[in-house]
């Protein structure tokens, strides 16, 4: 067999893997159980797995584990300690540690003071300042995307199916961005009917065979918030662009989704660092 079809033998190995971390990640996950799920003993799994995610499993399940923490610390009113139990952690000192080795500051503070805080009502005039808004005309694109449905706190789940995917078919070329479309308002949605995708810009030539599909963002003016923290945190940068930003820059919604621009990896770069676009498209300026 050649290298490519080695791949594309482990291609619903890795997405079966995947699914099952997100889907299980209240649960216990050690490596003999994942290599149930691929098929594969513990040693040769976990080398596959490093090789395409670029991280071990370990590191995965912790990554995302703090991701679905820090969503409760900042939408829930769960205690903390419910918050580490919920999340796998033995003790409350244990996910104090963890977290704040990640997150720069234990998961009480972060709840009172995380950045998620910045946008928050009381702050609305020094946010007007201090945020960096920018309004960009940009050009249509074609994407590959893979669909999600429900928490947008979980679209990591199609972004580890559609880097899989990707690698196993030696498609994945390293200028590709990824980018996340959403195309619902969790604040009106219930959030097992939200509708999202997990795309990276790709040249309409590279095939998209399932799981992969096609979207195109529209160009035009966008207003680009530039917001750099923790995924958890960019549902208050949400709510202050369209509460704040928007009714006083004169500027219009035009009708087109919404999406994000993630300039850097979760994978490589601390929460705290992780830089993200959020891109509102708005209404031509009339002449």
């Amino acid at each position: 067999m050649s290298e490519n079809e080695i791949w594309a033998a482990y291609e619903k190995r890795l997405l079966r893997v995947s699914a099952y971390i997100h889907e299980h990640l209240d649960e216990d996950l050690d490596l003999d159980r994942l290599s149930e799920i691929a098929c594969l003993s513990a040693h040769h799994w976990h080398r596959v797995y490093r090789a395409v995610h670029n991280e071990t499993l370990a590191a995965t399940v912790r990554r995302l584990r703090l991701h679905r923490a820090a969503g409760d610390l900042v939408r829930s009113e769960r205690s903390v300690r419910d918050i580490a139990v919920r999340w796998g952690y033995p003790n409350l000192q244990s996910f104090t540690r963890t977290f704040a080795a990640a997150y720069g500051m234990p998961p009480a503070r972060y709840r009172r003071e995380g950045s998620h805080r910045a946008y928050a009502p009381e702050s609305d005039e020094e946010s007007s300042r201090m945020f960096d808004v920018t309004i960009r005309t940009l050009a249509g694109q074609p994407l590959l995307a893979v669909p999600h449905a429900g928490s947008y706190m979980g679209i990591g789940k199609a972004f580890e199916a559609l880097y899989g995917t990707l690698f196993s078919r030696n498609l994945f070329r390293p200028e590709m961005r990824m980018i996340g479309v959403f195309l619902d308002d969790p604040d009106l949605v219930a959030e097992e009917k939200l509708r999202s995708f997990a795309c990276v810009t790709a040249d309409e030539n590279i095939p998209a065979e399932p799981p992969l599909t096609r979207r195109v963002l529209a160009g035009g003016d966008y207003a680009v918030l530039r917001h750099q923290g923790p995924y958890a945190n960019m549902g208050a940068a949400y709510r202050w662009l369209y509460g704040t930003w928007l009714p006083a820059s004169g500027r219009s919604i035009r009708d087109e989704v919404m999406f994000e621009i993630y300039l850097n990896n979760p994978r490589e770069v601390p929460p705290n660092e992780l830089l993200t676009e959020i891109c509102l498209p708005l209404q031509p300026v009339a002449v």
